[in-house]
């Protein structure tokens, strides 16, 4: 699935270039530990954090994540944003927990 359609069917707001949205996802991960992100997260997959640092661009960077989605509103500094642009690692957010945004993720990639 597209992540400009997944953030659609699901209204989480953009953080980045809208260009950045046209990437595939296969898939979500949820964690808020970076080494079980490195460790277990796949390629394509959307992560589902509450961490917006400038280090969680690089680990999705580097296991070619498709995106990360920040919940509970959180909003990245200007700085993450401008680097999650540059390493082309979209980010998006919404107000919702990270267990209710897991379920609609589920929900939406289960009746595709």
């Amino acid at each position: 699935m597209i992540l400009s359609d997944i953030a659609h069917h699901l209204d989480f707001h953009n953080f980045s270039e809208t260009e950045l949205l046209k990437k595939d996802c296969t898939g979500a991960y949820s964690s808020d530990i970076m080494s079980d992100v490195l460790g277990y997260a796949k390629e394509n997959q959307l992560w589902i954090t509450i961490q917006h640092s400038n280090i969680a661009i690089a680990i999705a960077s580097s296991k070619k994540l498709s995106a990360i989605l920040l919940t509970n509103g959180i909003v990245p500094t200007t700085e993450t944003i401008n680097i999650s642009n540059r390493e082309k690692i979209p980010i998006l957010g919404t107000n919702l927990s990270t267990f209710d945004t897991a379920g609609k993720l589920y929900n939406l990639f289960t009746t595709i």
